[in-house]
């Protein structure tokens, strides 16, 4: 008897349709032309907050009468910074407490000393909130010191400019290229988005009373007495980084 016709197995049957279905996108696949760029963006973002430091130092004949005295004071210096809006719950932190022996002749006097930092939301009250602490009874003070609050906004905005300059330049080479720009296939942000003051961010005060930003100097009471120093809150930098794929069709 003659062998009749081989027939093929299911599975065998199975693999050849699903390599004739994979040809064509495998083909494709080979084919498909991207475009890679990366771009970084630096922006001027006006700063919306300010740092203070303020302290008041006093002395008296014993430990117990000069820590006394400087925490009345102190408590007046807080009361006053906190009726300044734009100082809000939580924005006045209270710092080192210290006391220290020292000697006129030969009788012992106590040197109490106690300060606070304070965080204000409108910058240009930087001066009345510095009038107002030494009308107070602030005997030292430091700052102040401009910044970006809001920081994730400014680096969202930093990260957008970023990626729209990267598809400017993606679009030019995909002209150049002959084709036209796709959609964005991948987006790597490159090290997160960095802040840096600008030159401009400084404060602007009288010669009566110099009030630098950081590094900031101390300035005695003294040197302040009179109308609330002008202040500029001036601008930070942000920048960021944005590698980019694009397809080209």
């Amino acid at each position: 008897m003659r062998p009749g016709p081989k027939t093929i197995s299911p599975l065998l049957a199975l693999l050849a349709l699903c390599l004739v279905a994979l040809a064509p996108a495998t083909a494709a696949a080979a084919t498909e032309r991207t475009v890679t760029v990366e771009a970084s963006a630096t922006l001027k973002v006006p700063n919306d907050s300010a740092s203070v430091g303020l302290s008041v130092s006093l002395e008296r004949g014993s430990r117990t009468a000069a820590l006394q005295a400087v925490s009345a004071k102190l408590r007046r210096v807080i009361g006053a910074v906190q009726a300044i809006p734009g100082v809000g719950d939580g924005d006045i932190r209270t710092g080192r407490i210290s006391v220290r022996r020292s000697f006129q002749g030969d009788r012992p006097t106590y040197r109490a000393s106690e300060g606070i930092g304070v965080t204000l939301h409108e910058p240009d009250r930087a001066g009345e909130l510095v009038a107002a602490a030494i009308g107070a009874g602030a005997t030292g003070i430091r700052g102040p010191n401009f910044f970006v609050g809001d920081t994730e906004a400014a680096a969202t905005a930093a990260l957008s400019a970023a990626f729209e300059k990267a598809r400017g330049r993606a679009t030019a080479l995909a002209k150049a290229a002959g084709a036209s720009l796709g959609q964005a296939l991948s987006i790597d942000e490159g090290g997160g988005a960095e802040f840096a003051p600008a030159p401009e961010a400084k404060t602007v005060g009288s010669t009566d009373c110099a009030i630098a930003p950081a590094p900031a100097r101390r300035v005695s009471a003294d040197a302040c007495a009179g109308p609330p120093p002008p202040t500029k809150p001036g601008v930070s930098t942000v920048s960021a980084t944005v590698r980019v794929v694009f397809a080209l069709q």
